[in-house]
């Protein structure tokens, strides 16, 4: 198994625990803790969702990385394509969020 692979897949799971703390944070600092709606509660799920999914990614290579044969399972792509399904429409949304995407 490559190991750029699993230092990349590191820091991409590791990177996901500050983004979801500071989101979950900014919600209870900002809005107070009331009930998320619309675009900014599809964020957030959107958000918790692919980090989820990062980190069973990671944990399948990692997996695979302690095994004699290093191999691989077939499984993980779908899991990524899965993950990556989820990263997009977040980013998307965040840059609503953000003012970074608007009209015009």
């Amino acid at each position: 198994m490559d190991e750029e692979c699993g230092a990349g897949l590191t820091i991409a799971s590791v990177a996901t625990v500050p983004v979801v703390i500071t989101g979950l944070l900014a919600w209870q600092w900002q809005l107070e803790g009331h009930k998320l709606r619309g675009i900014l509660l599809q964020h957030l799920v959107l958000g918790i969702t692919s980090s989820l999914l990062i980190w069973t990614v990671w944990w399948i290579h990692f997996r695979a990385r302690r095994k004699e044969n290093g191999s691989l399972p077939s499984y993980p792509l779908p899991i990524e394509v899965i993950a990556v399904l989820a990263v997009a429409p977040a980013a998307h949304l965040g840059g609503f969020l953000s003012g970074v995407n608007g009209p015009g």
